[in-house]
């Protein structure tokens, strides 16, 4: 199969038209500073790190795939700070996208267990293009002008955050890249370009305690592009005895994922989700695979219960 995803990409790439460009995670609950810098725990001495790899639509030849790195951790009892990375890959190496982003969020307690964190990130973007061999059905990339050099380049970004949290829920809202940078402006006498669409994310989520070993654990994330539909992610978790974790997601139009994890050690937790595709494109995949690993490290070895919230 010709590599349909890295076609659709490209489309949207050079005419300028707007649609999703940011990576897109199933598991955001456990990913969420990448998304918000003002993403915030609040537990003074925890350094939390975290990795996640998520293949999508496999059997379709150059789908996309995506790795995140974080960390963060507080530094006082007002100010959080943290590092991230993502790598999202389309065709396997035509259009590679790298971000590497710091962020800092300062903290507003309005008592001891109501906060308003308010953070930003600055950082800049890797942007390639490898069109070296690849195949059109009409000929090959290089006689076509659109296609007949690479991109190499880099650019800044900037993105902010609102993060309000309580021991038993949260809400967020932020915009992780503000600058509308241009891939492509003019060359081999074609007007195109493609530009870094401003993405914005609604998030929220309650913990229910069912009894002192079981907790119901719903979550939303919605996504706002300018022109393109929303789109929203609806997810339920079942947390059983603080250790074992399933649930099911909801993407409105696209996909039901089934979730789950297990807190490996006491400072480990493992998770895996599968999405299956419910859109038109089902019929060509055979679904999205999503791993994450998360570790907690007590730096000052002050010992550490967490709180029923997972974000």
């Amino acid at each position: 199969m010709k590599k349909i995803i890295l076609i659709v990409s490209l489309v949207f790439l050079y005419t300028g038209a707007s649609a999703q460009q940011d990576a897109q995670f199933t598991q955001y609950m456990y990913n969420m500073n990448v998304i918000n810098p003002a993403y915030a725990t609040g537990n003074e001495s925890m350094l939390d790190l975290g990795l996640l790899y998520r293949t999508q639509w496999v059997g379709i030849e150059g789908a996309p795939k995506t790795m995140t790195a974080f960390g963060h951790m507080p530094i006082n009892d007002k100010i959080e700070v943290g590092v991230s990375l993502v790598s999202d890959d389309i065709g396997d190496g035509a259009k590679k996208e790298d971000n590497f982003y710091a962020d800092f969020a300062y903290v507003l307690k309005f008592n001891n267990t109501h906060k308003l964190s308010l953070g930003m990130k600055a950082g800049f973007t890797s942007f390639k293009t490898n069109f070296n061999g690849f195949m059109f059905e009409s000929g090959n990339a290089s006689t076509d002008f659109a296609f007949s050099e690479n991109i190499n380049t880099i650019f800044p970004n900037i993105g902010i955050g609102a993060f309000y949290y309580t021991d038993n829920y949260y809400v967020g809202v932020s915009s992780p890249n503000l600058l509308n940078s241009k891939h492509i402006e003019e060359r081999s006498g074609i007007n195109a370009f493609g530009s870094e669409q401003i993405h914005t994310y609604l998030t929220g989520g309650y913990v229910f305690r069912m009894s002192d070993m079981l907790k119901l654990k719903p979550s939303f994330m919605s996504k706002f592009i300018p022109g393109s539909p929303v789109t929203v992610d609806v997810s339920a978790n079942v947390l059983y005895n603080d250790k074992f974790e399933l649930g099911a997601s909801y993407r409105v139009g696209d996909a039901i994922s089934a979730l789950m994890n297990i807190k490996a050690t006491p400072s480990v937790r493992v998770g895996y989700a599968y999405d299956y595709t419910i859109s038109n494109l089902g019929q060509f995949n055979s679904g999205t695979h999503e791993l994450f690993i998360l570790f907690n490290l007590d730096l000052l070895r002050k010992g550490f219960d967490k709180s029923p919230r997972f974000f």
